[in-house]
């Protein structure tokens, strides 16, 4: 029977991991605008924002390169006996700007 939680615990965690790398390309600002744009936007969806640069141009008149996933931080509760749930309690990208 333990055998089969951990295995249960473990698929969850598994299908957590492919949506959560699958999120950031989803959520990254499409079309023109600057660097600084699509850094505020992701920052107002919530993530963590991580800006590697290449180059020392302004973010305001930089272009973004590529919108990466990180880290993703989520606990895990099961109290009174329910099922198991998972939240995430952040999630970073990282922006690759030059």
């Amino acid at each position: 029977m333990k055998k089969f939680g951990f295995a249960t615990v473990l698929a969850g965690g598994l299908a957590a991991a492919v949506i959560g790398l699958a999120s950031p390309a989803d959520a990254a600002p499409s079309g023109p605008g600057s660097a600084q744009d699509t850094i505020s936007q992701l920052q107002q969806q919530g993530y963590n924002v991580i800006v590697n640069r290449i180059g020392d141009t302004p973010l305001d008149q930089a272009t973004v390169v590529a919108v990466r996933p990180g880290q993703t931080h989520e606990t895990t509760d099961s109290r009174g006996g329910g099922s198991i749930k998972t939240t995430v309690t952040s999630q970073t990208v990282y922006v690759d700007v030059k």
